[in-house]
């Protein structure tokens, strides 16, 4: 018998991890993937600014020994870049409860990468790991009587 092949053309959309990719989790770390980190650079450090009428996080390339520089330290194995930017959280008040995914992440012109903050999504990756830590860790109530 023979063959009749068809061939299936490949689909032209890009994977999310070809695009600018940027996670921010409620202790303040912003991690991007290590395209993301070509993009805007290849940094070492970037300082960080916040634009509070827009709900704007702006991420500008600097170097390490630059006043108020947050460095970017390797993250995993592939070569993304993580910062921590607690101070973020605590000064402009910002109150996050999951991980969040900025779909709508740019590089301006002047080289900053833009969060907004209006647009974030909830990871979904950070949210199936939140169930499975919660159904391993058991819950246990205490009865105030007995402990007296």
């Amino acid at each position: 018998m023979r063959a009749i092949w068809k061939e299936i053309p490949r689909d032209p959309r890009v994977g999310k991890w070809a695009g600018i990719y940027v996670t921010m989790n409620p202790k303040g770390e912003i991690v991007m993937t290590r395209l993301t980190w070509q993009k805007t650079g290849s940094a070492e450090a970037y300082q960080i600014f916040f634009d509070d009428a827009n709900q704007r996080i702006g991420l500008k390339p600097s170097t390490p020994n630059s006043r108020g520089a947050y460095p970017a330290v390797k993250n995993g194995k592939k070569g993304g870049r993580r910062r921590s930017a607690y101070r973020l959280i605590a000064e402009c008040h910002l109150l996050l409860q999951n991980t969040l995914q900025f779909p709508l992440a740019d590089i301006d012109p002047d080289g900053i990468l833009i969060l907004d903050l209006r647009t974030a999504e909830i990871n979904r990756l950070s949210l199936a790991w939140d169930r499975r830590r919660r159904a391993a860790k058991p819950s246990v109530e205490i009865n105030p009587s007995t402990l007296s």
